[in-house]
This record gives C-alpha cells, structure tokens and sequence, in this order.
C-alpha cells in the first residue's frame, strides 16, 4: 500500500479497447476519489482504504481474466489478415505485370488510332464543305447562265424564273463569294453572279407586270394565274401580291359599280321601289364576291407564296371592301331617306298610348279626376291618328337593314376563320374579331349607319305594333257565363286579339334582331322589346282592367250584382296576361335552348312558335361569350315580363275575388247549412234534417241523399258561382282564383264550425263532420291537391270533436301528434288551446 500513488497526483489510466461497455462505464465514475492511505490517520479511515483497493483489485483482474478469453479469437483474426495481406501482395504484383506488358501499349495505341481518325474525319469534312461549294457554285453557274439563256431567244419565262428560284437556294456567301466571282462568269457573261441574277430579276419582275396589267385588262384569267405564280420564284413575293390585291379589288369595284348603275338605271326606268332590297343584295354580293376571292385563290396564294401570305391580300381586299361598301350604305342612307325617317320617328308622339293612360275619369282604383286635366272629357280615345311614320315602310327598312347586317356579321366570321392561325381542326375555339375588321372605316360606318338607325326603328316599330294592336283590340264575341249555353263558339283560350298580334310581332322582332348576330344590337333589342312589353301592352291591360272592364255595378249600389260583360271583359284581361306569359316563356325558351349540343334535337336549326328556323346561339355569335351574354339577355326579359305580367295578375284576381266572387260566398254557405240542426239524440235523427222549406214546398231530396242535403245544397250554390269562370279562365289562371276563394271560405267555414259550440250532441258531432267533408270535397274537385290543405284546420276541429274519450290521451300538450306517445300522426294545425276548445264543442254523458 506503500507503493499507492498520492490522490491529488492520480492520473486516469489508459482505456483498454478489448474492455466491455460496463467497464468503460465505471471509468466515468464522477464519486469521489479515494482516501489517501499514507495520509489516513484513523482505523476507519484505513477500513475504507483497503475496501477501495480490494475493488480495484478485483476489478483489474475481472479484466485480465477477459482478454485471456478473447486471446485465442484475436489471434485467429491476426492470422486471416497475414493471409489476406500475403494474397494482396500476390494480385498487386500480378497487376503491375499486366499493366506493363499488355496495357499500357493497347492505350498507345488506342490513342494513335484516335488521332488518326479525328484527322480523318477533319480532312474529309473539308472535302465535303469544298465540294458543296464547288457544286453550289456550279449550280450557280448553271442557273446564271439558264436565266440568260432563257431570256434571249427563247423568251421562256417559266424556265428563267424557275432558274432564279433555284439560284435563291443557293447562300448568298457563296453568291459574293470570290470563288464564285472569279469561277461564274464567262464571256457571253461577265458581270459577277449577283449583278447578274439581280438585273434579271428585275428585269423579269417588270416583265411579269406589264404582262399581269396585259392578261387583267385582257379579262385572261388563264394567263393572270400563269404571271402571278412567277413572282415568288423571282423573290418579288410582295410585288406579285400587291399586283394581285390590286387586280382583284378592281374587280371587286368594277362589280359594284355595275349593280349602282344598274339600280339607278331601274329607278329611271321606274322600277325598283322600297320592296326589292337592292342594297342589301349588293351588300350580299359584295361579301360573297370577296368571300370567293379568298376562298378559291387561297389555295393557290397558299402554295405559292407560303402559307399566311393571304392575309395581305385579305388586307387589300378589306380597303376595297371599306370603300366599295361604304358606297352602298350611303347611297342607301340616302336613297331610303334614313334620316328623315329618324326625325319622323323621335317626334312621333303615340298619342293613343298616351291618352289612354290619361283617362279623364280614374277608375275604381285611383281618386278623384285631377282639375284642369289634359284628358279629354268621356272616356273615348282616338281610334286613328295621323301616321306621320309609315310602319309598313319602317318594317321594310328593318328588314333590309337586317340583312345587311346579317351578311356584314357573315363575312366578318368569315375572315375571322381566315385569320385565326392553326384552326386545322373540326372544333373550332371561339373567335375574337380581327383588327382587320375593327379598324376598318366599314365597321365603323356600320356602327353609325346602320346599327344606330336599326336600334331607333326597331323601338318605334315595337311601340308603334303595341299602339295599333290595341287600337284594332277585339275580344272574343259570344262568350257566356250562362251555364245553359257553350262558353263560346271559338276554342279557348279565350283572348283578345291583341295578344296574338302583339306576340307575332315580338317574335318577329327578336327573330329579325338575333339573325344580324350583332350582340350590342340584340342585347339592345332584347331590352327595348322587354321594356315595351313591360310599360305598353302590361300598362295597357292594366288601363282596361281598371277602368273599361273594372267588375263592379253599374248602378255603384255596394252587394248590386256586376255586370256579364264587366265580368266576361276582366276575365279575358286575365287571360291576356296569362296567355301572354306562357307564349314569351315558350319564345324566349325557343330561342336560348337552340343548341347544337341538346340531344335528340337536329344539331343546326329549331323550329320555334311560327314554324320559322331557329340557328342555335353559338352559331349565330361564335365570338367569344356573346352567345351566354344574348342568352342571358333573353332569361332576364322572360324574368321581368313574367314578374310584372304575374304581379297584375295577382292584384287582378284579388279584385275579382273581392268584388265579384267574396260577396257571394257567405250567402252561398248560410244557405247551404239552413235550417240544419246538429244538437240531435238518436231518437231524433229522422228530423235532423228539415223535409221541406219555409214555404212548405217538398225540396225534392230523396231518402238516400238526405244525409247529403248540405252537400248537394252547397254543390248547387257552388257550381252556379264558379263554374261560368272555370270555362272562361285559363287553367292557370283558375287555380289561382280557386286558392284564393278556398284560402278566404276555410275561414268563413272555421267560423261557421266554431258557432256550433254547445249546440252538439255526440250524433250531431258526426253529421257536422261528415257535412264539412262534403263541403269541402265540393271546393277542392278539379282542383290542385293543394287546396285541400286550406281545410286542414276545419278538418282537424271536426276530427278533434269527434274523438272518443280513450282516444284523447296526450291531446293537449305540445308534442300531440308529431310523434309523441299518443302516435296518431297528425301534424296539427291547431293550438292546444284550441284543440281544448274544441273538445268542449260537444256535451258528453257521464
């Protein structure tokens, strides 16, 4: 223990690497170092010294006895590595003598056939890049020489041409080049190759156009197709393309001019009038002429002049267009007196139209007469008036405006086609319209010209039709409300004529307005057509409903009976409105759903109300989105006629509800339940129901039906009361008044159950069920099934006072009824309290 070293000058011994894991671990042993024997000056102290040394001691020779076990195995490894080492050696040797004798002269030699090769392959690149000049500059030679030789004697200009085209092949490095100088040239030619090809080039282009001017003033198109196929062999693509742009807008020009002259030569005739359209056919066969030009001569310009060299000539055409064009409209402006017909029609003054919103005395609906009113007195109105604006002469304007702008929207989808680069396919995408067409002095002359008188004749022709339709208003002539005679002799529906005239013209009108395919000017017609369907002919029908046709007495004795023909002339009003509805419906309809993509409909044309052919929108507006925007247009007026046409309708039945049928109902109902006792005992069931009436007449009711007396009583006074309107009114129509009538009866019904509390018995509580189930089958029959729910609540007070005492159970508490513990299943209407109420109706025996 002597030979222990000191604890402070303890060094941390080196770390074995054959030592396991956990005594590695007790190396980092942070406890506190040992005691210093030499420094211990007790016996415990001394204890504790040697405990530390004899772990220590066991520890080392844990340790020792570890690598003794694992000795034998690291021997074993050291041997396999001398082994391996020996082999190593062996290989290593092995490949340094490979490398040396077999190697390293294949890789010298590898490298001096690689060189010898890229030598090659240089020196015979030179020879190719030499003998492609050598044969460019031959080919050039020979070209040369065949233009000149081709240009003297034989003046054979296809071969000259063909040999200069052959010589623009050639780069023109090799042209100026000063092998070709020095090599190309000859005594019967000498200058250098490109003065050369260049003075006959330009010596053949002036050729080619005097014999071009030659073959066009000649009228040879044989020969005017043989010059211009030259000029792009020369390199005079530009010149052989103006030249033709020039040649064909004369022909373009020389053909308006023609039909100018021969219009003026009919009118000095004394033929030709308002009715022959001639500006619209020449407008026609202006487009179609330059629609031919570039469809059969784009194939050649195609394969001539490379391909979108037609757009150039497109250009030159669209100027001659512009001008040839522009000619017509205004000689049409001018001809047709356009603009005496626009100032004609802003001071047209719709007189009738106006009077009749002025009447001189107000209807039911509205107060007293204003003092000093402008409306003459009574209530006549000028049934004709001055025409200061010929309609016939206005629709016959908007008919050949229309064309005209029908072909001017053709012939721009057709050069739109034209210009649209790669549409090579069947399914085009949609078009946008070219600058071409856009910045053309036409399109801005067809704006003004044509679209903005299209637009002001078309409001006034609209207004004007509405105006005449009402001032030639017929109602049908022989309609009944007796139920003894037919309602009428025509077929119902039973309208006005106005109805018919006014839609035939709105679908004219919208028919004439999409076939221009021009989306301003639809979207404008769509609204102007719907404004004047929504003011005009709505405030016209309004107008008759309120004053002419308002159902009330002539004597103004409130409860006097109304008139048959008031009643007859507001009914067809109603009609009117409702017919209407459906027809724009069914027209709008026509129009927005043509699609070439509806299944099972023909994929180009529709047949709409008046048997005419209707495009589908996406062909007659393929630009972009117009076809959803014209679409869209047509829904928003079908909406807005539809809610004005709907809301007279309503307020419409309201006023006949009121004043016609309301009165009678409750008349009808007391009648229906007179004299009839339900506070009844089964001894007196035989008089429950009365025998005979006051005055002590037989009322004819047999045994069988007596349990049926207020049934058929209530049928009688009901049929009488409704059915006169129901042969009269639309189906539509008709179920809005029965709504009306059931929604306002139930009540009077309710009330009328209700005044029987206390004067119930048990027996009476069936009869008055049975009574009301009757009354109210009357009411629904041949009616929505949606009626019968306006009795729900009658029903119910009948089914209430009916039930036994076992069946009341959870009657009066909030869930009865919507699956609560009673499990009837009725969705009641009644509150609980009046449920109660009702159960008081009846007095019971204890």
């Amino acid at each position: 223990m002597t030979t222990a070293t000191n604890g402070r000058n303890h060094k941390p011994r080196d770390r074995n690497p054959y030592d396991s894991d956990d005594d590695s671990s007790n190396e980092d042993d942070f406890s506190p170092p040992p005691p210093d024997v030499n420094s211990c000056t007790t016996v415990e102290e001394l204890r504790a010294a040697l405990a530390h040394l004899t772990a220590q001691d066991a520890c080392i020779d844990n340790k020792l006895r570890t690598l003794l076990l694992k000795q034998s195995e690291l021997e074993h490894s050291l041997t396999r590595l001398d082994l391996l080492r020996a082999h190593l050696g062996t290989q290593v040797v092995a490949a340094r003598t490979l490398s040396n004798t077999m190697l390293s002269p294949a890789a010298t030699t590898a490298q001096r056939v690689s060189s010898s090769v890229k030598r090659l392959d240089i020196e015979q690149s030179r020879v190719r890049a030499t003998l492609e000049v050598v044969e460019q500059v031959s080919e050039l030679k020979a070209c040369v020489l065949g233009v000149t030789g081709s240009m003297g004697a034989p003046q054979d200009w296809e071969t000259a041409a063909s040999f200069l085209h052959r010589a623009g092949k050639i780069p023109q490095e090799i042209i100026r080049g000063e092998f070709a100088e020095e090599i190309v040239p000859t005594a019967e030619v000498p200058d250098v190759p490109s003065v050369t090809l260049e003075n006959a080039a330009e010596s053949l282009c002036g050729l080619f156009l005097r014999e071009f001017e030659r073959a066009a003033e000649a009228a040879d198109g044989e020969k005017v197709t043989r010059f211009f196929k030259l000029f792009p062999l020369i390199g005079r693509t530009d010149v052989g393309l103006e030249v033709y742009g020039r040649y064909v807008c004369q022909g373009v020009a020389a053909r308006a001019r023609d039909a100018l002259a021969a219009k003026r030569q009919a009118v000095a005739d004394g033929a030709g009038g308002l009715g022959d359209f001639f500006y619209a056919n020449a407008v026609t066969r202006l487009f179609e002429h330059i629609a031919n030009i570039v469809e059969q001569h784009g194939k050649l310009i195609e394969r001539h002049y490379g391909e979108g060299r037609m757009g150039k000539v497109i250009e030159r055409l669209q100027v001659e267009a512009d001008t040839q064009g522009g000619i017509i409209i205004d000689t049409f402006t001018d001809e047709r007196s356009i603009g005496r017909k626009l100032t004609d029609i802003k001071s047209y003054a719709f007189s009738f139209l106006v009077q009749s919103y002025m009447p001189s005395t107000r209807g039911p609906m509205g107060g007293p007469p204003r003092s000093g009113s402008p409306a003459p007195s009574g209530a006549t109105h000028r049934n004709s008036e001055d025409e200061g604006v010929d309609v016939r002469e206005v629709d016959m304007l908007l008919s050949e405006i229309g064309v005209m702008l029908g072909r001017w929207s053709l012939y721009c989808r057709f050069l739109a086609r034209k210009c649209l680069v790669g549409a090579k396919t069947d399914i085009l995408p949609p078009l946008a319209a070219p600058p071409i067409i856009t910045n053309s002095a036409l399109y801005r002359k067809v704006q003004g010209r044509l679209i903005v008188p299209f637009n002001a004749m078309m409001t006034f022709f609209c207004r004007r039709s509405v105006e005449k339709a009402f001032q030639l208003d017929e109602s049908p002539s022989d309609l009944s409300l007796s139920l003894t005679s037919p309602a009428s002799s025509s077929n119902p529906p039973y309208i006005t004529s106005a109805v018919d005239d006014v839609m035939y013209i709105v679908n004219n009108l919208l028919q004439r307005a999409l076939h221009t395919s021009q989306r301003a000017l639809v979207s404008n017609a769509i609204s102007t057509v719907g404004r004047v369907l929504g003011s005009d002919f709505v405030g016209m029908i309004q107008r008759k409903m309120q004053v002419e046709c308002y159902p009330k007495s002539s004597s103004g004795i409130p409860g006097a009976p109304v008139p048959d023909d008031k009643i007859l002339g507001f009914l067809v009003l109603l009609n009117n409105l409702d017919v209407a509805s459906d027809y724009t419906h069914r027209l709008i309809g026509t129009f927005a759903n043509a699609s070439s993509n509806i299944p099972g409909v023909d994929n180009n044309l529709r047949v709409d109300a008046s048997n005419h052919t209707v495009a589908p929108l996406e062909e007659l507006f393929p630009f972009q989105a117009d076809a959803a925007i014209v679409r869209d247009a047509l829904k928003g007026m079908e909406t807005a006629f539809e809610g004005k046409a709907g809301e007279l309708i309503n307020d419409g039945i309201m006023v006949f509800f009121n004043q016609v049928v309301k009165p009678k109902l409750r008349p009808l109902l007391t009648e229906a339940f007179r004299d009839v006792e339900y506070l009844v005992s089964p001894e007196d069931d035989e008089n429950a129901y009365p025998r005979s009436n006051p005055d002590g007449e037989q009322e004819g009711i047999s045994s069988e039906s007596r349990d049926e007396l207020v049934k058929l009583r209530f049928q009688a006074g009901w049929d009488t009361l409704i059915t006169p309107y129901k042969r009269i009114l639309t189906e539509k129509i008709f179920n809005r008044l029965l709504n009306t009538t059931a929604s306002y009866f139930s009540k009077l019904l309710e009330k009328r159950i209700w005044g029987y509390a206390g004067r119930i018995s048990e027996l009476g509580a069936i009869r008055l069920e049975r009574d009301v189930a009757g009354v109210v089958g009357v009411v629904v029959r041949g009616g929505l099934y949606g009626v019968r729910d306006t009795f729900a609540r009658c029903s119910q007070i009948c089914f209430v006072v009916n039930m036994e005492e076992d069946e009341v159970g959870g009657l009066f508490t909030e869930r009865a009824g919507s699956g609560g513990e009673d499990g009837d299943g009725v969705e009641w209407v009644l509150e609980v309290e009046e449920r109660r109420r009702a159960r008081g109706m009846v007095a019971r025996k204890r």
